[in-house]
């Protein structure tokens, strides 16, 4: 197998081992809260809201020492380890306690910070300038083919149900961790690139093998690097204007992932489809997301104008959404009780229109993240895992404060704080660009920042 050929089967693998992970872990976050608004009428009593917040809350703060994780144990073996504690989490939901569901959330927390870190890593030590948008797109498409599989489960095993059986729980949880588990497995089918060709490297940059053979004082070395590392790319202009855009791609990712399906599911005035609709949601937010993956990692190739119009196409996208639902859905939808809500916004609920809307939310959702995966391991070569737990780390802040307020706020609020975010992350994300742009056409060096 050639040096290259090599390099995108580890990719493509790298991409399949999060699409079984993410297949189970993202249909557990998308009926979490309702799964858990059925057992609180039972002795548990807690809240899928709140779990979320724990596990961003947690995974914020511990990248900042997963760039030394990955230094010392390589990214292979980091995901792998992450992929345990993923199928742990879900297999809570098998027989759920109070005290089991918010350690598990704790534990997630960590093994997530780690996971995406690593894949970072990964992702750009089997890239070069050329072929990182390609990879990019490649590794996200297949990542949220995630959100297909489980949910058209969800959509056809919950069809015509108001409330979730024990019987229906146990046989989802069950099933999603197996799948987690496969995921898991796969990690090690993942080859070690040959290091002449890797993005960001040269003969002495050895750091960022997948085998790791230095001595333990080497390592400690290395992992008290990657941490300073980390600590100087969080002041960089560019970064910091960076920050803006990932903040917003966290109040969404909270949005579409957790808060979304559970408004659709408590609208009583869609009858007994309500709880499916969910599942149905999620399959739609998956297939914008491959179809935004998969067309822009085509389009990277001969992508004569930069990554702008893909971000301002998932910004206009976005808006178009949070429109429509601010028009569908109740304000009160967010936090209902467990009866759901009669309430009506501003036309009567639409099935078609909160499923298109899901569509969109996939969409924008895509444009952002391809580009700022495309953008960090073209500026941070040298520095990618740091520069993807900088990354990792406002996003997942961010996530966790959303979480913690869709507790409380009501959806219209909720819409226009990601409409704020959203305008100011396009405008930061649009100056970096430039700047890189402007570089790349100087024929300098942009990875010394």
């Amino acid at each position: 197998m050639s040096p290259e050929s090599k390099k995108l089967f580890n990719i493509i693998i790298l991409g399949i081992a999060f699409m079984f992970i993410f297949t189970a872990f993202q249909t557990c976050g998308n009926v979490a809260q309702t799964v858990i608004r059925s057992l609180n009428s039972t002795d548990f009593h807690g809240s899928g809201y709140t779990s979320m917040a724990i596990i961003y809350g947690v995974f914020s703060a511990s990248n900042l020492i997963t760039p030394s994780v990955v230094a010392i144990v390589g990214p292979q073996l980091s995901m792998f380890a992450s992929g345990l504690f993923y199928s742990m989490y879900i297999a809570v939901f098998i027989q759920p306690f109070p005290w089991s569901f918010y350690t598990a959330s704790v534990f997630i927390g960590i093994a997530a910070a780690v996971l995406w870190t690593a894949q970072g890593n990964c992702l750009t030590i089997n890239s070069d300038e050329h072929t990182i948008g390609r990879n990019s797109g490649i590794f996200w498409a297949l990542l949220q083919f995630s959100l297909f599989f489980g949910n058209l489960y969800i959509y056809f095993a919950w069809q015509g149900k108001t409330q979730i059986s024990e019987s229906d729980r146990r046989t989802v949880f069950i099933a999603l961790t197996v799948i987690s588990l496969v995921g898991t497995v796969l990690f090690f089918l993942i080859r070690k690139p040959d290091s002449e060709n890797v993005l960001g490297e040269d003969e002495s940059s050895d750091d960022q093998d997948l085998d790791i053979n230095e001595s333990p004082q080497n390592n400690m070395t290395k992992a008290v690097d990657a941490f300073k590392k980390s600590l100087k790319l969080c002041v960089t202009k560019e970064m910091l204007l960076l920050s803006v855009t990932t903040a917003y791609t966290g109040l969404e990712l909270t949005f579409f992932s957790g808060v979304y399906g559970t408004c659709i599911g408590a609208i009583n005035k869609f009858g007994t489809e309500e709880k499916s609709l969910i599942g149905l949601s999620g399959i739609f937010i998956g297939i914008g997301e491959i179809l935004g993956g998969s067309l822009f990692g085509l389009l990277s190739k001969n992508n004569r104008f930069g990554r702008n119009p893909v971000v301002l196409l998932g910004i206009l996208v976005h808006f178009i959404a949070f429109y429509l639902i601010f028009l569908n859905l109740p304000g009160d939808a967010p936090i209902a009780p467990v009866e759901g809500t009669d309430s009506s916004a501003y036309i009567k609920p639409s099935k078609e229109i909160a499923i298109f809307c899901s569509f969109l939310l996939g969409l924008g959702d895509s444009c952002f993240n391809t580009q700022l995966l495309s953008i960090l391991g073209f500026l941070y070569s040298e520095d990618s895992a740091p520069a993807f737990a900088v990354f990792k780390f406002v996003q997942s802040i961010c996530a966790a404060v959303a979480f913690f307020y869709s507790n409380y706020l009501l959806l219209h609020w909720q819409l226009l704080v990601m409409v704020i975010f959203g305008f100011l992350g396009t405008v930061s994300f649009f100056t970096v660009e430039w700047e890189a742009a402007a570089i790349v056409a100087r024929g300098s060096d942009y990875r010394s920042i």
